[in-house]
C-alpha cells in the first residue's frame, strides 16, 4: 500500500545541500556535469520531465541576477538562477521547452516527485535573496555570499540567512466528524483544513488552539503532529497537526474565513473522492490539507 505521505508535494528531495557552514567551494556553473533550475519571473523552465538543464541549455538564459549552488544530485553540481521574466518566451519559442510556476507543475506531476523538494529550495532562497539586498542593520546594500545560502553587510558585517516561515494547519476532529473551512479566496466548493502562522514564543500546540479559537471559536484540548511540509509560496514550511476539539459551536471570524462546518467521515471520503452529492470538494494530493483529511477518513489518526 502506497505512503499517503508520498503524494505530498516539495517534501521529497535527494539533493545533499550546500549551506552557510560548508567548507566545499562552489563549483562552476559551466561544468559539464552541472545542472541548473531556471526561474523566470515566477515560472520555472522545464525539458523532457525535468526541470534539471544542462549548462548548454541553460545558457539561453545569459542575464542572471543570481545564481545560487544548491548542493549536489547524485554527485553533480546543482545551481539555481533567476532571470528576467521575459526570458520564459525566449525557452517557449522552442517546443522542446516550457515555462510552468511551481504550483502547476506540483499538481500536475510534471518532474519527479523529489525534484520538487529541490525546486521549493531554489525558488524560496531566491525569493528571499530578491527581498533582502540591503542590511537589516544598518541600511547598506548587502552582498552574496556562501554560494547564495548568506548574505553579508560590508558595512557593519552583520550576516544574514534565508528564513522558514513555519505554518500550523490543523484537522479538527470531534468523534466521527472533522471542522473544515473555506476561506474567501477559494473556489466556491472547497473546503480544506484551518491554517495560520506560528508566532513568536509560541508552542507548536498553543498556535493550533489560538488559530482555532480565533478563526472558528472553537477551544482545542490535546494536539499530534501528523506531518510536515515545505511551502515555496514564498517560503513557509507546513506543520500539519491533528487536534480534538472541546466543544462544538462555530463562530466565524468573517474576515478569515467565508464559511466553516463539520463533515462527517463519509462526506469527506466523497469530497476526497470527488462524489460529494453537493459537489463540494478538498485541496489535491500534493497539499498537506488533503494528507490530513485522508488520515482522518482512513482512521489513521
Amino acid at each position: 500500500m502506497a505512503d499517503p505521505l508520498d503524494a505530498l508535494g516539495y517534501a521529497h528531495s535527494r539533493l545533499v545541500r550546500h549551506s552557510a557552514e560548508s567548507p566545499e567551494a562552489v563549483p562552476a556553473t559551466d561544468d559539464p556535469g552541472a545542472r541548473l533550475v531556471v526561474l523566470a519571473g515566477d515560472r520555472i523552465v522545464v525539458t523532457a520531465g525535468t526541470a534539471l538543464l544542462t549548462p548548454e541549455q541553460a545558457a539561453r538564459a545569459d542575464q542572471r541576477s543570481v545564481t545560487l549552488y544548491l548542493g549536489r544530485l547524485d554527485g553533480r553540481p546543482v545551481f539555481a538562477v533567476a532571470v528576467p521574466a521575459e526570458m520564459a518566451e525566449t525557452y517557449e519559442a522552442d517546443p522542446a521547452f516550457r515555462a510552468i510556476d511551481l504550483r502547476s507543475l506540483a499538481a500536475e506531476g510534471v518532474v519527479a516527485s523529489h525534484e520538487l523538494g529541490l525546486l521549493a529550495t531554489g525558488k524560496s532562497i531566491l525569493a528571499w535573496h530578491a527581498r533582502h539586498r540591503f542590511c537589516a542593520n544598518c541600511g547598506a546594500a548587502t552582498t552574496l555570499a556562501a554560494g547564495g545560502f548568506r548574505r553579508e553587510c560590508p558595512a557593519c558585517e552583520t550576516h544574514h540567512f534565508p528564513r522558514t516561515d513555519p505554518v500550523v494547519i490543523m484537522l479538527i476532529r470531534r468523534g466521527d466528524t472533522c471542522l473544515l473551512g473555506r476561506s474567501p479566496r477559494f473556489k466556491e466548493d472547497m473546503y480544506s483544513c484551518l491554517a495560520g502562522f506560528l508566532e513568536p514564543g509560541e508552542t507548536i500546540e498553543d498556535a493550533v488552539r489560538r488559530e482555532t479559537f480565533e478563526e472558528v471559536g472553537i477551544r482545542v484540548g490535546t494536539v499530534a503532529y501528523h506531518a510536515s511540509q515545505p511551502w515555496p509560496f514564498p517560503s513557509s514550511l507546513m506543520i500539519g497537526c491533528i487536534a480534538d476539539a472541546l466543544d462544538e459551536t462555530i463562530v466565524i471570524d468573517p474576515v478569515e474565513l467565508a464559511d466553516a462546518r463539520w463533515f462527517s467521515r463519509e462526506a469527506v471520503a466523497a469530497m476526497i473522492a470527488g462524489n460529494h452529492q453537493a459537489g463540494l470538494s478538498v485541496p489535491p494530493p500534493m497539499a498537506i490539507a488533503h494528507t490530513l483529511m485522508r488520515a482522518f477518513v482512513e482512521e489513521r489518526v
